[in-house]
């Protein structure tokens, strides 16, 4: 093994266990606050990060697609805003499930939108990870999807247009234009939400409108921490793409699903049942395929 490709999945595995911890520190911070707050204060510390990489090395772009890069911000700020409230509702493997289901849309959408190649192995990816889905969902029937399986499923499926859109995105931006589409709305998003919250916050709506709770003193921890592990795995994640394959890396990042069941467990939630863990397992089978 060369050293550029165990660096790569050092990096990697370093960034899936941050991102793991992320979602951690979320859930704990779900138990005193909405997942929009939680939102706010995620993509707040990420935007001062952003920014700050401004004065020493200055944007160099040429734009042209304002609305595209508007959608992305957008789509990829609800799509978070599913996930993190759905952190707070079930177990941690199960929402991280959920989301890594994003690359395997993402093959998808590329085809659909962008007309890449999609060979037989990348179309029975996509079988399987809808195989993956029922059985960590279970449903009786063919409509039966309760709340938090419609707003898993959206997390994948959102973040995978956001990731479709930055395919495009990167011949006419800046990446760091890119991030701050998502954490500059990811930021105003949530204040907005808040706001109208503390008058309209319908108990069917929880995952979208709430009012805003003054942290206590011990969850500034939490918030800190937060914002750093979700910086660490952006940044080891661009760092491990950068030393090896593409197909390597991607097939790793799907260990942050086997960091968040331990994680998760010494939160409280219980050991998934055998059901959700083969679906857990088709899911991964599923993105290693997308990605190799």
């Amino acid at each position: 093994m060369t050293n550029n490709l165990k660096t790569g999945i050092y990096y990697m595995l370093f960034s899936s266990f941050c991102f793991a911890l992320m979602g951690g520190f979320a859930k704990e911070l779900s138990h005193n606050m909405s997942a929009i707050e939680v939102v706010f204060f995620r993509n707040i510390f990420g935007i001062l990060f952003v920014v700050a990489t401004f004065f020493t090395h200055p944007l160099k772009q040429k734009g042209g697609k304002i609305w595209l890069l508007l959608f992305r911000g957008f789509i990829g700020f609800v799509a978070l805003l599913a996930f993190f409230y759905n952190i707070a509702h079930i177990s941690l493997a199960e929402a991280m499930t959920y989301s890594r289901i994003s690359p395997i849309f993402t093959a998808f959408f590329a085809y659909l939108f962008l007309k890449e190649k999609l060979s037989k192995y990348g179309w029975f990816a996509i079988f399987l990870g809808f195989i993956g889905i029922l059985f960590i969902t279970r449903p009786s029937g063919i409509l039966d999807f309760n709340k938090y399986d419609i707003l898993g499923i959206f997390s994948g499926v959102g973040a995978a247009l956001a990731y479709t859109a930055v395919r495009e995105l990167r011949n006419y931006y800046d990446t760091r234009s890119i991030v701050l589409s998502f954490m500059g709305i990811g930021t105003l998003g949530p204040i907005i939400l808040m706001i109208i919250g503390h008058f309209y916050a319908p108990s069917s709506l929880d995952w979208l409108f709430d009012k805003f709770v003054i942290p206590k003193w011990n969850d500034w921890w939490f918030i800190v921490f937060l914002g750093i592990t979700a910086t660490l795995a952006q940044i080891y994640m661009t760092k491990a793409y950068a030393f090896t394959k593409a197909g390597v890396i991607g097939a790793i990042s799907y260990s942050n699903i086997i960091f968040s069941i331990f994680i998760g467990v010494a939160l409280g939630d219980s050991f998934p049942n055998l059901s959700i863990l083969f679906g857990i397992f088709i899911i991964i089978i599923a993105g290693v395929l997308v990605a190799v």
